[in-house]
């Protein structure tokens, strides 16, 4: 086969994974018409049609079923041995994927603590979007916020998620936190993006039916990307955040922020995917289980 035609087979394992032109487009940076016209030249160069097109989108045609389950076989196992190559067993070092706010707010406050206990592995930490695709090859592990009862089968729950409002102390003086009325004077902090697919307000809107109070329509608010500029926002007195319990450090010892209401079930955890294994992934999987366990057992 031409090089063209193994080129337009990686291409096709993109749409095909997503069935979606336009997401597919994005992770491969480019634009849905030239990303469909590969696609047609590779149908043509095969002589196979590969998708049904509708108005919905995309879906395979038997054939494409049948060719891409090849095909995402062949280039999983070309990814592994490339990964073994890169990185053999002794590496020392962890490639690592999360959300800024994980990051920021639990892990790296406790990193000290495994370097005192592994001071030759290395941690290597990328945090660089609010959403994580828990599905990539490119690190050793990831972990992902997830919805329970979404796709987190292959994902092992390292840790449940509560929410509670928090706010400044100051804020929680201007109001009588007693009258159901006070929900229409608030304004309300979110993160609009807890999760892929998550309406902007759901974390709230799941805090309000776990107290039984039905609103007409929800407070004002403003929307972030991230649970930690949410939180942050409201230690600044900007309104009230509904906060991951995980995720609170000192705030509220400190008086920085106030929690007058009790917390609640999230229906969503971190979950850990272990894409290689290695001696330095275990070591740091087991750290991560016995870090979990003392905090949730105090």
């Amino acid at each position: 086969m031409r090089a063209s035609t193994f080129a337009g087979l990686a291409t096709f394992a993109v749409v095909a994974k997503h069935q979606s032109l336009t997401k597919a487009a994005q992770e491969l940076h480019l634009t849905t018409g030239a990303l469909s016209q590969q696609i047609k030249q590779l149908e043509q160069r095969l002589d196979i049609t590969l998708f049904h097109r509708h108005s919905r989108g995309l879906t395979l045609t038997d054939s494409g079923k049948q060719l891409f389950n090849v095909v995402d076989l062949s280039i999983g196992q070309i990814k592994q041995v490339l990964t073994e190559l890169k990185a053999p067993e002794t590496s020392s070092e962890i490639r690592l994927k999360l959300t800024p706010s994980f990051a920021f707010k639990w892990l790296v406050p406790k990193l000290h603590d495994f370097n005192r206990q592994y001071p030759e592995l290395k941690v290597q930490t990328f945090a660089d979007g609010a959403l994580v695709d828990h599905k990539c090859d490119d690190v050793d592990l990831v972990i992902d916020y997830c919805q329970f009862g979404a796709d987190t089968n292959n994902g092992e729950l390292l840790l449940e998620e509560h929410l509670i409002p928090v706010m400044s102390p100051m804020y929680f003086n201007n109001f009588n936190w007693q009258s159901e009325n006070i929900w229409q004077e608030v304004t309300l902090l979110h993160d609009a993006m807890p999760w892929q697919g998550a309406q902007k307000d759901q974390e709230w809107q799941v805090w309000f039916d776990s107290i039984g109070l039905k609103l007409s329509h929800l407070p004002q608010g403003h929307y972030f990307n991230r649970t930690d500029m949410a939180m942050a926002a409201a230690e600044a007195g900007l309104g009230v955040a509904l906060a991951r319990q995980a995720l609170l450090g000192n705030e509220i010892e400190q008086n920085r922020l106030v929690a007058p209401y009790s917390a609640i079930k999230a229906n969503a955890g971190y979950f850990l995917y272990r894409q290689h294994n290695t001696f330095a992934v275990e070591c740091f999987c087991q750290w991560l289980s016995q870090t979990i366990t003392i905090q949730t057992n105090r």
